[in-house]
Parts: structure tokens; sequence; C-alpha cells
């Protein structure tokens, strides 16, 4: 009845789309996207018949392990930015991966589905083998703050409130639920605090077995930046910054405001702040932000509006930088590239000064970084070149995608208790964070000739060679080899290359491939032995977090002047590698070692035994709006959608001038939206009446809002290290499942609140939610979840 039930199903389905069940050219096997629809099916139908038997839920989690066998964590970050997941197996780093790469939507912040079925396949384990399963954050924590925001910009946080409470009421309110229901998971969910996640991520897989750490992002729960100290399997955090004092949400609002979008265009304001004259730096320091001589900074929210949801930045914002904000993909102005190095030149001081305060309490040589703002990496290269610590290591993917590596390795050392290994060779337990999904050479014949695709086989021994005799050539270059890579840079597996020595080839590459801003750098991959040869640096650079500047014997002159024109700038030769030379003869550096990514490193050394240099362009396989590639299949279709002229599949190696052009289509990202209109409406409506009761004319709130301004000698605050630290892993029983009645929820979520009128005032709201929220079933798809482009995500 089953397998009729499903050809019925299938039958359904419109007629491309069972096309794609099967390979083109083998209708005897079914495709990955056949294999998905029939799992689902029947993933369903032996639940619905109940075939398998069901264990009983186990209500006590045991801590200790038993040592015969292997103990495996799997860590979540999702909702927000970045969705990831990672798996440990006895604290080494097994798979770590981002949704986004998968799904092959920029930015995917649902819940990461197919990076934990990767990480899962990797580890050869299922889901019920799982020792524990670990969320990044504390959603109780994080509601007192939304609340908090809306509470403080009532009437006119509205929007914000009607934009982001459906997700609590679909699914956030009970994420244990959630996560055991997309995992068909039997055991316990645990969580973690949000910015001891990123200390973790940044101390957890360092070469350290003692350091200073400093993790600094938008916003948390409540943090916005911490202190800490990481010492051997230990981490203990000292200090915090609290919202809505947040350089990330600061330098967030200056994305914004420079027409770039929030939550992914950051670093274009980085790599255009050297085209302008910091004229606003003072105006920042005096208007905009408070900042102490510790780093710790106090934001002027008369020029923000990040607070009610409604915008980063307001009319007073605009007045004070003569004028409106640019309008997305308008031309980009002098006024634009001046504010752009303001604030570049701010937080290069603040993070600076957050450094030297670092150094001062904790005293260490070395020093961990991560948080979303970690990602500076002109500032970074700025804080190696103060000498203040004699060893820096930066979480490659130093976002909230990281952190799912950090809660995972965190609850390994400190719930478990267990030892810390750190490598005997000095390198930092991650390595190249090459850590996502790779291809055999089989798998990729596979699917060349079952798409019917031209290619030639390479000699593995020759591959080096023949890349190199065409990056010579002029030729651009797909590169495309062994696992991907965790976070968002590309490190050679999935890289776009090309002749440094070019000078038309950063045009070429940003507007007729990357279909991006011409001002955009592009990254140096050099031999790691031959950095000194190139640039000012004197450490390794393998997951290009740091800029350097380039020796002066290879820089050229060239006239800047006030020419808005960038790609007149651009064509001008800066030095001897223009292609990877910024206008201020900086560049992003990548060290490669052969120990790290063999054929990558193959690649450039043959290009030097050809040419001489040991450089090659390096950027990420992409173009504008999408994610990193991640199979053959993508890494094609990015292929013959632009004018990139040779794609390397491992040892396959495809001339764009050989292809087909009708050969192939990408795939469509389209979000399926299954909510009810009627389950909208209701929702809505009922959230309009909440709102008007609990955030209108509410008494008591100018005394929850009397906060001393102006007059603190620093706006770090002790962390509140009195709460054993197995605590803060474990989620409230109560909070544990839906079935818990909405009043005992309600007191579980505001236990641990900071504020104690806030907890009296919204403890009967949080009721009324959850009474509303039982009416639905957890549903996580139908939110659309798509990340904002016009203001950071953190309600």
């Amino acid at each position: 009845f089953i397998v009729l039930d499903l050809l019925n199903n299938l039958k359904k389905l419109d007629f491309n789309t069972r096309q794609s069940l099967c390979f083109k050219n083998d209708k005897s096997h079914f495709s990955q996207f056949g294999h998905k629809k029939i799992s689902e099916f029947l993933i369903k139908e032996i639940d619905r018949h109940k075939i398998l038997p069901v264990l009983e839920k186990k209500n006590n989690f045991k801590k200790k392990l038993d040592k015969t066998t292997h103990t495996y964590v799997l860590g979540v970050s999702a909702f927000y930015h970045d969705s990831a997941a990672s798996l440990i197996k006895d604290g080494e780093i097994i798979a770590s991966a981002q949704e986004e790469r998968f799904s092959r939507i920029k930015n995917d912040r649902r819940f990461p589905i197919s990076a934990v079925n990767y990480c899962l396949e990797r580890g050869g384990i299922q889901q019920n083998d799982l020792n524990a399963v670990v969320y990044y954050d504390n959603t109780s924590l994080t509601l007192e703050r939304i609340f908090w925001s809306f509470l403080k910009t009532s009437p006119t946080s509205l929007q914000g409130w009607l934009k982001s409470m459906p997700s609590w009421i679909r699914y956030k309110l009970f994420l244990p639920d959630l996560i055991r229901k997309k995992l068909n998971f039997r055991g316990k969910i645990f969580q973690n605090l949000h910015h001891r996640s990123h200390a973790a991520s940044a101390f957890f897989p360092s070469p350290f077995k003692k350091s200073a750490i400093l993790t600094i992002d938008g916003v948390g729960e409540w943090a916005t930046a911490s202190i800490g100290i990481g010492d051997g399997n230990q981490i203990k955090l000292l200090k915090e910054m609290n919202y809505p004092n947040s350089l990330g949400l600061l330098y967030s609002a200056f994305t914004q405001f420079t027409g770039f979008k929030v939550n992914s265009g950051e670093y274009k304001v980085m790599g255009l702040a050297p085209y302008g004259k910091p004229k606003f730096t003072n105006i920042i320091l005096e208007k905009l932000v408070n900042l102490k001589e510790d780093g710790s900074i106090e934001i002027n929210q008369d020029y923000f509006s990040y607070l009610d949801g409604s915008a980063m930045t307001n009319k007073k914002f605009s007045d004070l930088f003569g004028g409106e904000a640019r309008v997305p993909e308008s031309k980009i102005t002098q006024r634009e590239m001046d504010i752009a190095s303001s604030i570049q030149k701010v937080t290069e001081k603040i993070i600076l000064q957050m450094a030297k305060y670092v150094k001062k309490i904790t005293g260490e040589e070395n020093l961990c970084l991560s948080g979303g703002v970690a990602l500076n990496c002109v500032a970074n290269g700025h804080l190696i070149k103060e000498n203040l610590y004699k060893n820096i290591w930066i979480q490659p993917a130093a976002g909230d995608a990281g952190s799912s590596l950090g809660c995972a390795l965190d609850f390994y050392y400190n719930y478990f208790n267990c030892d810390r290994k750190i490598r005997s060779d000095g390198e930092s337990s991650q390595l190249g964070s090459f850590l996502g999904p790779e291809w055999s050479m089989e798998e990729i014949k596979s699917f060349l000739e079952t798409e019917n695709i031209s290619y030639d086989l390479v000699d593995s021994k020759d591959r080096g060679k023949i890349i190199a005799k065409y990056l010579n050539e002029g030729k651009v270059i797909g590169h495309f080899s062994g696992r991907s890579e965790f976070g968002p840079r590309a490190l050679g597996a999935r890289s776009i290359i090309g002749d440094p020595r070019n000078k038309n080839m950063q045009t070429n590459i940003n507007l007729k491939i990357k279909r991006r801003e011409s001002f955009r750098p592009f990254a140096p991959a050099v031999l790691a032995e031959k950095t000194s040869k190139y640039f000012e640096l004197n450490k390794k650079s393998p997951h290009m977090m740091l800029v350097a500047p380039l020796l002066e014997e290879r820089r050229l002159k060239f006239n800047k002047a006030n020419n808005e024109n960038m790609i007149e700038i651009i064509k001008q030769p800066r030095s001897d590698i223009p292609a990877v030379t910024h206008i201020d003869y900086s560049a992003r550096i990548q060290t490669v070692e052969k120990n790290y990514h063999k054929k990558f490193y193959e690649v450039i050394k043959s290009f030097e035994d050809l040419t001489g240099c040991g450089v090659v362009i390096n950027t990420s396989f992409n173009v504008r709006g999408e994610p990193i590639v991640n199979s053959p299949m993508d890494a094609y279709a990015c292929f013959m959608d632009t004018e990139m002229d040779i794609l390397l599949l491992e040892d396959f190696i495809l001339h764009k001038n050989n292809q087909k052009k009708a050969n192939y289509k990408k795939r469509n990202n389209n979000f399926i939206n299954n909510y009810l209109q009627s389950d909208v409406k209701l929702i809505d409506k009922k959230l309009k009446k909440l709102y008007k009761n609990y955030f209108i004319n509410k008494n008591g709130k100018k005394e929850i809002f009397n906060n001393i301004k102006n007059n603190k000698e620093s706006f770090w605050s002790n962390f509140d290290n009195k709460k054993p630290l197995i605590e803060c892993f474990l989620i409230e029983g109560e909070l544990d499942t839906k079935k818990s009645a909405p009043q005992k929820m309600a007191k579980s979520i505001t236990k641990d609140w900071k504020n104690e009128n806030l907890r009296k005032i919204f403890e009967p709201l949080i009721i009324n939610m959850l009474v509303l929220a039982k009416k639905f079933p957890i549903d996580e798809k139908s939110i659309n979840d798509k990340v904002s482009d016009s203001i950071y995500e953190m309600f």
C-alpha cells in the first residue's frame, strides 16, 4: 500500500519535476532530487503507520560518558544570519557547514537541516548516536532584550513587533521541540550563551594552551562584546558590553547608509574605505559614539532607529552627513567614500583600545578573536602591526556560523569535562578550515556524463602545470577541489583564480564574472614561504583574515586625485601585481601551505615556476548575491552563467568553448510559502492587540529606562559568573516541550531575566503568546525567513 501511495504521489507531480527524479541519461537510477523526494515520503509513512518502535523519552540526561565509545556533539546555529551545523567527535572537528551552501539561498537562516545531514553523514553516524545537540544562543534572555527594545521605543515599534513575533509564536518559543522534530532526535537539547559560543569557537580550535579572548558582534542575547580567558579545557568570561551599545550595529548602520546590504555588505564598506578620506571621524566620535579609553562605547540613540526594528538610522543621522542615504545600486560618490573611510578608522581605533584593555586585565601574550566584527581583516591587520600580543588567532567562521562549532566544543569540554588535546606542531585544530563536503572523481565523472558535459581528464601530476599555463595566458579559472571551506572566505577549494600581474584582471573579474562593484579588491593567495617577498607580514594568514601592506619596492606611483570614476582609478597599475593590490597598497592575504591544500598549493607553485610570480588571484567561486558553490552542479552552473574560461573539477578540465550553451540551468531557489493566509491574519490580529495592551502607555516605563549616561568610566560590565557553568547549558524542563502549562513556561522563560520590572510586566504577555502559539503546530518553514538587507537581524 505504501508503494502504491508513493507512485500515486509521484504521478501528481508536474512533468518537469518528474523528469528530475532520475538522471537524464540513466532512467534506472534516481537523481539526488529523486532520492530526497522519496525519502521525505517514506519518513512520513513510517511515522504514520508506526512501523518503527518509539523509544520512551528519557528525562534525565546523564553527564557521565561511556569511555569505551566515542562522544559526538552536534552544534547548531540558526534563525538570525547564517545558519550552520558542526559535528565533533571526542573533541575533534569532523565537519562544519553553512546551510546556504546546500539551499543556495544567500545567508540562509532557516534550520540547517541539510548541513546537519551532511555532518552526520561525514561522521558515519545517525542522529540518535549523538551524545548531545547544542543550540548556540539562550532564547529566553534574547526575548527579554527584544521586549526591552520594543517597550523603550513604543509606539513606533509596532511594525518591528509584527515582523518579528510570528517566528516566536510559531517556533522560537519551542526550540527544543523544533530541533528534536527536525532531527527526529530522541535526546535532550542543550543551549549556550551567544558570546560564550563565539569565545569557544575562538579559543578551543586555537593552537594556544592559554589565551585572552575578545568577541565583538552586533548583538547576542544582551552582550555585544565580551572579554574572557581560555585555559586548557576551560573558558571564563570576565567582562561584557551590552546592547544597544554595539560596534557591530554601528558599522552595519553605516553599511546601510552608504547603500549596501546590512547583514552581508559590511565588507564592501571596508573595501570602499581606502578610496576616501576620514573626514567624518571626529563627527562620529563627537556626536555618535562615546568612546572610553578601555574601548567600551556608548551609542547616541538619537541618531539611530534600530531599537524599534524599523531602520538602522534616522533623519538626524542623514542631516549629520549632508543628506539622505545613498540609494542602493546608484553611483558611489566621494561622500560615501569618505564616510566609509571614517567609520573604518573609528572601528580600528575602538578595536585597538579594546585589545589594549584586554591585555591590561588578562596579562596574556596570546589573543583569540571571534564575532562578526572579527571579519574586519583591515582592523585585524592594524592590530597585528601593533605587536600587543605575541600571537593572535582568529576564527575563520567568526560570525554566527562559527558559533555552531563553538557551542559544540564548549559543551564537550565544559559539560562533559573532557581533556583538550592541542596539536604538537603549533597548528590550529581547524587547520585550513576545509570542513565541508567533497566529491570523489567517480561522483564528478558520473555527473559530467549524465549531463552530457564535455571534459578532458588531466594527469594529477601535471595538473598544476596545466593550470599555470592557462593563468599565464590570461584565462580566468574556476577551481573546485577537496572539501569546501567553512566560513565566508574561499581558500582554494571553491575559488576563482587568475593572474595577479594582469592590470585588467580586477575589472574583468568584477564586472564580467562576479557582477559586482568595480572597486572590490581581490585577495592574493601566496606561497607561505614566499610571503615576505611580496608583503609586510611576518605571520601566517591561512584563512585570509589579515590585511597587510605590499612591500615598498613592488609599488608603482599612480594618481587617484579626487576622481569618482573607480574604473579609471583601478585601471592604473599600482604594483607589479596590480590585480591584488588595493589603492592604498594593501592586500587581504592568504598564505598557502602544502599540508593545508596540496592541489591549490601546486597550482601556485607551478605558476611561480613558470612566471617567477608566487601569487595568484583568489576570489570566491560565486556571483553576486549567491552563496559560494558547493557541488559540481553548482560550480558548472556558475561557470556557464559567467565569462569564466575554464573550470577545474578536481582533475577534470572543462573549456568554455567546448560547452553547449543551453546545457545547464541554475536551480530555482524560490521560497515555498505554505503559511495559510488565515493563520497570518489571526496571528497578526492577536499580536496587534497584545502590543496595544502591553507596550502602549505602560506604567513604570520611565523607571525601567532611567539609565545614568555620560558619567561612567567604562561601559564594560562584569560578567556574572555566579551561576554554575553546567546550568548555563541546561534548558528548563518546562521549555523542553510544548505540552507544559503556559504559566509554568512563562516563569521559566523569565527566570534569569536581569530586569525585575520587565519580568512583572511581561510574564502575562508571554502567557498570552504561549496560549496563542499552542493553536498552531511548530513550523519554521511557514515563516518567510529571508534575511533582511536593510536592518540587522536581531529580533
